[in-house]
């Protein structure tokens, strides 16, 4: 019989020489061990898909080596996907191949989702990690609430984009597997911006999710990034196609919560019809539910 790891970590990369190895090497040196990784070539054509393919040659079938037909780039979303319809574990796990996990990320998430079977998905602390260049780090705790669960609909309304409070980055969830296929995986639409929103916006609507103050993931920032390289006026552009969808997957989907997701989804559209007066609002808002600072504990 075929054993099936615990869980199963998808790593997409585009084009990610420079930090694909530091990223491979802290899931390896993980203390939870039970685990496949699927890394997942997102069309590129540098180094990374050799360093890729010699990790998967080397490793006894516990990394894998995906692309997409004819070495395309199809985007984030569509690369996820990928590895999720090969995936084989209880459990999905994201790490982007510029992100960096800490040594305790999957064993204590494993022992969360274990001890709370209502929750659908945890999350944690995020360092903002800008000290691998000598810059400072920040630690922003995710979510509207800690060390507790948060149900449906709030955690959409208090969330970003329609709420104050930071929403997950993906490198940093454990999320239950048959969860991902019940929502559908990701919106293949979003190829490098919102991508995560929506994924999670759909998994926030239907399933309870963990909220943790543990630190497991050091987040890159860095000047190569996707969301970097995108000027203000596309964001505003990939945002309103965001809310768009959004709009129509909540009447659509006749979902709990539907009036409060709706005027929610008006405010977030009158912000970028009125770009001054939203800047103005969101400051204010920010005065009233500033990002909360959490004191490193992992």
């Amino acid at each position: 019989m075929v054993h099936s790891p615990r869980v199963s970590i998808v790593c997409i990369f585009f084009n990610a020489e420079r930090y694909l190895d530091e990223a491979i090497e802290s899931v390896l040196r993980q203390d939870f061990q039970d685990f496949e990784l699927l890394l997942v070539d997102d069309g590129s054509s540098d180094a990374s898909t050799g360093i890729a393919r010699d990790r998967a040659a080397n490793s006894s079938d516990k990394i894998r080596y995906l692309h997409h037909e004819g070495h395309q780039n199809r985007g984030m979303s569509a690369s996820r996907n990928l590895g999720i319809s090969n995936s084989t574990g209880e459990f999905l796990a994201f790490i982007d191949s510029d992100d960096r996990w800490r040594p305790t990320k999957l064993k204590e998430q494993v022992a969360i989702l274990e001890a709370h079977p209502e929750a659908a998905m945890v999350c944690g602390t995020v360092n903002y990690w800008r000290s691998w260049e000598g810059g400072e780090d920040r630690f922003t705790a995710t979510g509207h609430v800690l060390d507790q669960t948060s149900r449906p609909p709030a955690t959409a309304l208090k969330l970003y984009p329609l709420g104050m409070a930071d929403a997950p980055c993906p490198s940093d969830v454990l999320v239950r597997r048959s969860v991902a296929e019940r929502i559908g995986g990701f919106e293949e639409r979003f190829r490098g911006l919102y991508e995560d929103s929506a994924f999670f916006t759909k998994l926030f609507l239907a399933f309870p999710v963990w909220f943790s103050s543990r630190a497991w993931t050091d987040y890159r920032l860095h000047s190569e990034s996707c969301l970097a390289a995108l000027s203000r006026r596309q964001h505003q552009e990939v945002r309103r196609e965001f809310l768009d969808w959004l709009s129509a997957y909540v009447r659509d989907h006749r979902v709990e919560g539907e009036q409060s997701l709706t005027r929610a989804i008006g405010l977030a559209r009158w912000e970028l019809d009125h770009p001054v007066a939203g800047r103005l609002l969101r400051r204010f808002r920010r005065l009233l539910h500033p990002r909360r600072r959490p004191r490193l504990i992992g």
